[in-house]
C-alpha cells in the first residue's frame, strides 16, 4: 500500500460543475458539512466544498488533484472534457456523433468495483448496423439490468466486430503503483483495444468515453510507441455514439460472467461496487482463505482493503 497524502486546491465555479459531473458515479451517500459531495475513486477520497476548496486524500491524491489543476491552467481542455452547456459554443451539438456514420468506440467496466477485473472493449459499428442496434434497444450498460445485458449482448457479438482487453485483479495489483494509477491503466487498455479495432475497418470517427482530459490521456501513453491518434473524446459518449454504447454493453457482459466465475470458484456471491457489502464479503473470504485471497480477486489499493484487514485483525 502506498503512502496516504493530502492535497488541497482551489477551483472556480465552472470546474466545480465539471467535478460534480465527473465524480457522479463515485459519490458517497453521506456528505461532510459544507461539502458539495465526497467521492471515493478507490485510491483517493475527493471532497469538494461549497467554498471551492477541493481536498484529495489518498495514495494518488497528487495525481488526481493535478488533473484539475491542469484544467484550471488550460481552459481549452474543458471543451473536450464535458458539455458545459454554453450557448456560444454549443459543445453538446458539436460532440454528438451523427447516427449516419460508422465509428470505432471504446468503454470500460470494473474500475469502480472492488472485486472483479477491469474490462475494456472497443467495437466497430458500421452505419448499416445502426438500425439493428436501435431495434435491440442498445444503450449504456448502466441503464440496463444484468438480465437485459445477458439477453442482448449474445445477439450483438454475432454481428458487431469487437476487441476486449481484460486485466485480472492479480495483474492489476502487480502493476498498480507510483507510476501506474487507475487512469494510466485505463488509457493503456483503451489504446490497445482501439488500435486492434481500427485495423481493416472503414470508420468515420474513433470515440472514447472520456475519463480525463485529452492531454492527460496522451501523457499516460508517453511510453507507448505510436499511440493511436485522431480520437474524439466525449463525456457520456455511450449516450451519443453507438460504438461506445455497444462497447459498454460487451464490457459489462464479460464483467458479469467473470464475476460469476469468481463467485463460483470461492463459493460466495461477490457484490459489485465498493461499498460496505464488499467489505462484509471480504472479511468472510480472508477468514476462510487468508489475506492472499484479496490479491487474486480484489483491487488492493481501494480503501476497502484497509477496513477489511482492520476488522479481521480485531
Amino acid at each position: 500500500m502506498g503512502k496516504t497524502i493530502t492535497k488541497v486546491i482551489k477551483v472556480d465555479n465552472e470546474t466545480k460543475k465539471l467535478m460534480n459531473e465527473f465524480y457522479k458515479d463515485m459519490k458517497r451517500d453521506k456528505t461532510p458539512p459544507y461539502a458539495v459531495f465526497q467521492a471515493d475513486t478507490g485510491d483517493t477520497i475527493v471532497t469538494l466544498y461549497e467554498s471551492g476548496k477541493a481536498m484529495f486524500q489518498g495514495v494518488s491524491a497528487d495525481i488526481e488533484s493535478s488533473m484539475w489543476e491542469s484544467i484550471k491552467k488550460d481552459k481549452e481542455n474543458i471543451d473536450y472534457f464535458i458539455d458545459t452547456e454554453k450557448p456560444k459554443v454549443k459543445k453538446d451539438e458539436e460532440l454528438t456523433i451523427p447516427t449516419n456514420i460508422s465509428s470505432v468506440g471504446s468503454d470500460e467496466v470494473g474500475t469502480g468495483d472492488y472485486y472483479g477485473p477491469i474490462v475494456v472493449t472497443a467495437s466497430f459499428v458500421a452505419k448499416e448496423n445502426i438500425p439493428f442496434l436501435t431495434e435491440l434497444g442498445v444503450k449504456d450498460s448502466k441503464k440496463l439490468s444484468d438480465e437485459q445485458i445477458l439477453k442482448i449482448v449474445p445477439k450483438i457479438i454475432k454481428k458487431i466486430p469487437y476487441k476486449t482487453i481484460m486485466l485480472s485483479n492479480k495483474e492489476y495489483n502487480d502493476n498498480y503503483g507510483t507510476n501506474m494509477n487507475m487512469n494510466k491503466i485505463k488509457a493503456i487498455l483503451h489504446n490497445k483495444a482501439l488500435t486492434e479495432m481500427v485495423k481493416d475497418n472503414n470508420y468515420d470517427y474513433i470515440v472514447v468515453d472520456q475519463f480525463e482530459p485529452e492531454k492527460s490521456y496522451y501523457n499516460h501513453l508517453s511510453e507507448i510507441p505510436n499511440p493511436l491518434k485522431g480520437i474524439t473524446f466525449i463525456t457520456k459518449a455511450e449516450d451519443k455514439c453507438f460504438s461506445v454504447a455497444v462497447s459498454s454493453l460487451i464490457s459489462r457482459y464479460i464483467f458479469i460472467k467473470e464475476m460469476d466465475k469468481l463467485g463460483d470458484k470461492y463459493g460466495i456471491f461477490l457484490p459489485k461496487g465498493a461499498n460496505y457489502y464488499v467489505e462484509d464479503v471480504g472479511i468472510k473470504l480472508v477468514n476462510k482463505y487468508g489475506v492472499k485471497i484479496l490479491h487474486d480477486i480484489a483491487k488492493l489499493n481501494f480503501s476497502n482493503t484497509d477496513r477489511i484487514l482492520k476488522e479481521v485483525r480485531k
